[in-house]
């Protein structure tokens, strides 16, 4: 089953449904490597977690298979847990060099990331800002959806920040299960902000299971406003979303 859908008041949106998190992700990866096709050397913001990680692993296998498609990729990571080594098997850099990096054969040169512990966390917000205005605007922008309506570590709250920035941990991001193998808790996080991820050229949500209806209902049916940060996502003029069967039920 693949359904696509057409939201009339938000023409920019193109939405995709299929049956399963199989199925989300056999098309999210198909799409990635069709967008490879059209420019090698794209920039691709990757976001972390379950969403996301099926898609990576079969684009994995198609870069043993076709490593050229891979060979000038550029990969920004999107956000990561502050406080935590950069080798701990929590950090976003554990599983993007585990599910990401190594298997596509992604060269240091071709990827920037945060820094997990930083000395300095406002310094290391700046320097990431500073990389991504000489090297952006990213070309794809690959999220998730939080339960509770962020984007990244993107969090509800009054008003959100715009650039690169430290972030406040919700309780579900304190929750999140990236954090069960952690060796210590993170104190806060790092992460792109709203403008960065608007910018893109082209938006690519992975959404699935039953516990992101409402959210995803929310993000795309509700007003845009700072206590669901993903509904920004109204605004752009290139978003695709590749959700299952679950993730849409009872509202499409």
């Amino acid at each position: 089953m693949l359904r696509r859908m057409k939201i009339e008041s938000l023409p920019g949106i193109q939405f995709v449904v299929a049956a399963d998190y199989e199925g989300m992700s056999r098309r999210a990866a198909a799409q990635i490597r069709s967008f490879l096709r059209t420019k090698p050397e794209a920039l691709v913001g990757l976001a972390t977690g379950v969403s996301p990680l099926r898609t990576y692993q079969l684009l994995a296998k198609r870069a043993a298979r076709e490593p050229q498609l891979f060979r000038k990729l550029r990969i920004l990571k999107l956000d990561e847990w502050g406080g935590l080594e950069q080798n701990d098997p929590a950090t976003c850099e554990s599983y993007l060099q585990r599910h990401v990096l190594e298997p596509w054969g992604v060269t240091a040169e071709r990827y920037c990331g945060w820094n997990s512990r930083p000395r300095n966390p406002a310094a290391e917000c700046e320097r990431v800002a500073h990389w991504l205005a000489g090297h952006g605007p990213m070309d794809l922008c690959v999220l998730g959806l939080g339960r509770n309506g962020h984007l990244l570590l993107n969090e509800p709250a009054p008003a959100l920040t715009a650039a690169p920035h430290v972030a406040p941990l919700s309780s579900e991001s304190k929750n999140h299960t990236m954090l069960q193998q952690a060796r210590r808790r993170p104190r806060y996080g790092l992460t792109i902000g709203l403008a960065g991820i608007l910018k893109s050229r082209r938006v690519l949500l992975l959404v699935s299971g039953a516990k992101k209806a409402q959210q995803l209902k929310q993000m795309v049916q509700g007003p845009v406003t700072t206590q669901c940060p993903a509904s920004f996502l109204q605004l752009h003029p290139h978003l695709t979303i590749i959700c299952d069967a679950a993730a849409a039920e009872g509202w499409q």
